[in-house]
């Protein structure tokens, strides 16, 4: 693994249902149990998830024309079966326009192909999700 390969993330409690994760290049995300307006952990994996994609797309197609809407729809449905909690039909969907000209033609043609690019290749979150990869939970002595 490469010096460059690390990724992580600190999660701090800041009240009962609350944290805030902090990465280290110092930004930081709220997010709660959902009793509030806060993202939960769960919004936060589909946000991942298109958020993920959504970059992959954007630096494909907008290097030919800027887009004039640009959005991404992420769903599933979180279940509890005899493997516990967990989202099952996930569904990543582009909503993507671009103006009239010779750039936008080309960002409309390549749109279909950078989305399957992405989903198959690129996203770290997707293919992270996708392929399966163990978690280890362990505590640490303070």
């Amino acid at each position: 693994m490469s010096e460059n390969s690390a990724r992580s993330v600190t999660v701090e409690r800041t009240s009962t249902g609350h944290f805030v994760a902090t990465n280290a290049r110092g930004g930081t995300i709220s997010f709660g149990t959902g009793s509030d307006s806060e993202f939960t952990p769960v919004e936060l994996l589909l946000a991942a998830l298109g958020g993920c994609t959504a970059v992959d797309v954007d630096l494909a197609t907008s290097r030919h024309a800027e887009p004039t809407s640009f959005s991404v729809e992420v769903s599933g449905n979180k279940i509890n079966d005899e493997l516990g909690n967990r989202l099952t039909d996930l569904a990543v969907t582009f909503t993507v326009t671009f103006p009239d000209g010779e750039g936008a033609d080309r960002a409309r043609t390549i749109l279909p192909r950078a989305v399957k690019t992405s989903h198959d290749r690129l996203c770290t979150v997707s293919r992270t999700v996708e392929t399966g990869t163990p978690v280890t939970a362990t505590i640490e002595d303070a």
